[in-house]
C-alpha cells in the first residue's frame, strides 16, 4: 500500500503556469464572505443555504459555518467526515462505499455517518463499480472483482493485473495520473482509465499497456484493448442510460497559443476540458490535437508545442467534441442520475477547480441534462466552494444520486461527504 498525496506532482514543476491536477490544498478562506455561482444558474436558480453539521463532524474547515449556493429549496448536509474522499458508489444493501487511495481503502459509510472498512492494505483504490452483488475496485496497478454480501467484499480476482503505476522503474516514481477510474457496460464490458504519466508525455501512446487511454475487457472476461486513445485523463467514467460510454477529462496545461507563445491570458481559457461519448476507437487527440473554444460540438486545434506542423495527427479528422466544460475545470468523478424536476435525467460531474489558475476556477457540482441521448448545456448544481478571492473551504470530486432521491458528494478538500437533499 502506498500513501497518495494531497498535492500532485505538478504543483513542484517550477516553470508550471496553470494545472489542472486539482489535489493541491488552498489556504484557508476567512468564513465571512458570501459565496458566488460559477455557470449559468439552473431553473429555479440557486439559493445561498447553510450546511448542516453534527455536533461530532464540526473539526475544520466545519467549525466555522458555511454557505454553499444549491437549488431553491434544497438543503445540504454533511453525511460524513471521511480524509480524503474520492470515488462513490452505492451497494446493493444501501450503503455508500467511498473510496480512499491515500489510505489504501474502500470505506462502508453508515446512515448515522460512521465509517468501517470494506477493504484495507490496496494500492491507491479509486474507481469503484457495481454489476449486481459483484464489486468492481480499479487500484493504479490493477483492477478486481469482488463478491459483495452481508457487508463484505469476499473472493477477490484480478481481471486486469499489471497496470503502470509510478512503481515502474522507467517512470523514476513520477506518474501524475496514476489513480483509475471504472465503469460497467451494459453488455458486461469492463471499462477503466488509464490517465498520462505527464502533461504532454507522447511517449505514453506507445506504451505496453497504452497510457492515455480507455481500455475495454469483452462480456466474459479477457485481455484488455484499448477503446479510445488520446484521453489524458479520463478521471470520469461512466455509462449512460442509453448504454453509451462517456468520459470527462482533464486536458494538458500550459498550452501554447497559434504563434507558439504561452500566454497566461490564453492558458487561462484554453484548452477546455472534454466530455466525451466514447465509441470503439474514437481517437480524443493528445497530446497533439487539443480542443478549440466552445460548449457543444466542438473541433479541434493542432498543439504548437508538439504537432506545429501536423505532422504527428491530423486534427482536421478528429470528430468533434459533444460537450467541454471551461479550462482547467478539472471534472473528476462521473456519474448518470435521475434528479427530481426540473432536472430530470442528466450526468453530475464534481468539477475539482483549477489548481494555480489566476483567477481560479471554481469548484462546483455540474449538471448536464440527458435529451434525446446527449447531454445539453452544464449548469451548477451546487456551488459556492470558492469566495470572491479565490480561497476555497471545499472541492467536490463525484456526485451520485441515492436510493432516498438525494445527492452524495464527496469533497476531497474539505475531508467531508455531503447529503444534498430535494424538498420533501
Amino acid at each position: 500500500m502506498r500513501a497518495w498525496p494531497r498535492k500532485c506532482l505538478a504543483a513542484v514543476a517550477a516553470l508550471a503556469l496553470v494545472t489542472a491536477c486539482g489535489n493541491a490544498p488552498d489556504p484557508d478562506p476567512t468564513p465571512d464572505r458570501e459565496p458566488q455561482p460559477t455557470a449559468a444558474p439552473p431553473p429555479p436558480g440557486l439559493a445561498p443555504v447553510t450546511v448542516a453539521v453534527g455536533e461530532n463532524m464540526r473539526q475544520q474547515p466545519f467549525n466555522t459555518e458555511r454557505q454553499a449556493l444549491v437549488p431553491a429549496g434544497w438543503t445540504m448536509s454533511v453525511y460524513a467526515r471521511v480524509v480524503q474522499p474520492r470515488l462513490l458508489a452505492w451497494a446493493p444493501d444501501g450503503v455508500l462505499l467511498v473510496s480512499v487511495p491515500s489510505a489504501g481503502e474502500v470505506l462502508r459509510v453508515g446512515t448515522d455517518g460512521q465509517t468501517s472498512s470494506l477493504l484495507t492494505e490496496l494500492t491507491e483504490p479509486h474507481g469503484l463499480a457495481f454489476d449486481g452483488s459483484d464489486l468492481y475496485v480499479a487500484e493504479s496497478n490493477q483492477v478486481s472483482v469482488y463478491s459483495y454480501g452481508a457487508g463484505q467484499a469476499t473472493n477477490p480476482r484480478v481481471i486486469a493485473p499489471g497496470l503502470p503505476d509510478d512503481s515502474l522503474a522507467d517512470l523514476r516514481g513520477i506518474y501524475e495520473h496514476a489513480l483509475k477510474s471504472v465503469a460497467l457496460g451494459q453488455d458486461g464490458s469492463v471499462y477503466f482509465s488509464i490517465g498520462s504519466t505527464g502533461n504532454i508525455s507522447a511517449e505514453d501512446r506507445d506504451a505496453v499497456p497504452p497510457r492515455a487511454t480507455i481500455m475495454r475487457i469483452p462480456p466474459g472476461g479477457g485481455a484488455a484493448e484499448p477503446f479510445s486513445t488520446g484521453v489524458r485523463n479520463g478521471t470520469g467514467l461512466a455509462v449512460a442510460p442509453d448504454g453509451g460510454v462517456w468520459t470527462a477529462v482533464n486536458n494538458r496545461d500550459n498550452v501554447p497559443d497559434p504563434d507558439g507563445e504561452v500566454r497566461t491570458g490564453y492558458v487561462n481559457e484554453n484548452p477546455p476540458e472534454s466530455l466525451a461519448l466514447l465509441t470503439p476507437g474514437r481517437e480524443l487527440g493528445w497530446p497533439f490535437c487539443n480542443p478549440d473554444r466552445g460548449t457543444a460540438d466542438v473541433g479541434f486545434l493542432r498543439d504548437m508545442q508538439t504537432n506545429p506542423d501536423g505532422s504527428r495527427m491530423d486534427c482536421a479528422t478528429l470528430p468533434p467534441l459533444e460537450r467541454t466544460l471551461p479550462a482547467h475545470s478539472a471534472p473528476l468523478g462521473l456519474s448518470f442520475a435521475e434528479l427530481p424536476p426540473p432536472y430530470g435525467t442528466g450526468a453530475l460531474i464534481g468539477v475539482h477547480g483549477s489548481w494555480n489558475r489566476n483567477p481560479p476556477r471554481a469548484p462546483e457540482v455540474s449538471f448536464f441534462g440527458w435529451r434525446d441521448g446527449s447531454l445539453g448545456d452544464q449548469q451548477t448544481l451546487v456551488g459556492g466552494f470558492q469566495y470572491p478571492d479565490g480561497t476555497r473551504w471545499g472541492r467536490p470530486v463525484s456526485a451520485v444520486s441515492g436510493p432516498d432521491g438525494a445527492v452524495y458528494i464527496s469533497d476531497d478538500y474539505a475531508d467531508a461527504v455531503y447529503r444534498l437533499a430535494p424538498p420533501g
